[in-house]
């Protein structure tokens, strides 16, 4: 297999770490509704995927994150509150009462703000806190137990697919009075402007991450205080019509199985070779490069922000005492 490694941006610099993009062009589902699935290493992953998808126009403004709950205490918790990002709580006591918010927060968040993309990890946890699990429940259900991923849980996409997928009109076992219930709930409360356009998911992007020696980056230490050596991380896309996911709970559960286990697959194969499979002979790998300029003007505001902030706080608390 011969690599291909493309620079889109050959006039900026690079960064001290690299991110490398490989598989289908993101960019076809670009102006499309689009439900991004992603496997979950670390907490690395969210700013990881926010910085390679940086240099496309149009994509952090335009995409809802599902995440744990956690994150909303971190220090980016509050900017994604103001986003509207949705914070799902793990644990089997809170599962159904999330997935009803979710359910909720989609029809009142996601589509009259008009998202184009929704991040999820179906895994519902980092690989390392889940393989046991994940292990256990491949034992009791004749399912294969997988290394680099864990099975991923259906219940978050299942009601996204219920709300916006192609054929919420006919969700299996529905009859028709309980859909057009659920197609005026849906709709409620949504600008008429919105609600009269295609609010249906079209493309699901399937994102595979591969860390160097599956060591993956850690928000802290890595992110924050860049103690990591440079690096070179690897994005592998895959893009799905969303006519090709199964409409009935079942199959669209067994659909999500079949693509962590491939995944699973290219992960052993990427590890062992370097390369993730293809088709072809000639795989075609694109390196994200930064516009340094505009990162520049960008912390030079943050900087700015907070030094006003900063004294803004100072003169009110000076003032109070």
């Amino acid at each position: 297999m011969h690599l291909i490694t493309i620079n889109p941006h050959p006039n900026t610099l690079p960064s001290l770490s690299t991110v490398l993009e490989s598989g289908d062009e993101p960019a076809a589902c670009g102006n499309h509704r689009t439900l991004v699935l992603a496997n979950h290493q670390s907490t690395g992953d969210v700013p990881l995927l926010m910085g390679a998808w940086n240099p496309r126009p149009g994509v952090l403004s335009n995409l809802m994150w599902i995440m744990d709950r956690v994150f909303k205490f971190t220090n980016f918790g509050i900017v994604s509150v103001l986003h509207e990002d949705f914070f799902i709580q793990a644990g089997r006591a809170r599962r159904d009462a999330s997935l009803e918010e979710l359910r909720r927060h989609i029809i009142h968040s996601y589509i009259p703000l008009g998202r184009q993309f929704m991040v999820l990890f179906p895994e519902g946890g980092f690989l390392h806190k889940r393989r046991e699990i994940s292990h256990r429940f491949a034992d009791k259900n004749n399912l294969p137990k997988l290394e680099y991923v864990t099975l991923p849980r259906a219940g978050a996409m299942k009601v996204i697919m219920e709300e916006i997928g192609p054929h919420r009109e006919n969700c299996p076992g529905t009859s028709q009075n309980e859909n057009s219930k659920r197609e005026n709930h849906s709709t409620r409360n949504v600008p008429r402007a919105v609600a009269a356009t295609s609010a249906h998911l079209e493309w699901v992007l399937d994102v595979t991450i591969a860390y160097p020696d599956r060591v993956p980056l850690h928000l802290i230490q890595d992110v924050v205080c860049g103690i990591r050596p440079p690096c070179s991380i690897r994005l592998h896309y895959r893009l799905y019509p969303i006519t090709e996911i199964p409409s009935d709970a079942e199959g669209m559960t067994q659909w999500l199985y079949d693509r962590f286990i491939e995944k699973d697959r290219m992960l052993e194969e990427y590890y062992r070779t370097g390369q993730f499979p293809t088709t072809s002979d000639t795989q075609v790998v694109r390196q994200v490069r930064q516009d340094n300029l505009r990162f520049l003007i960008l912390h030079a505001f943050f900087i700015a922000s907070t030094y006003v902030q900063y004294k803004l706080f100072h003169a009110v608390w000076s003032w109070i005492w």
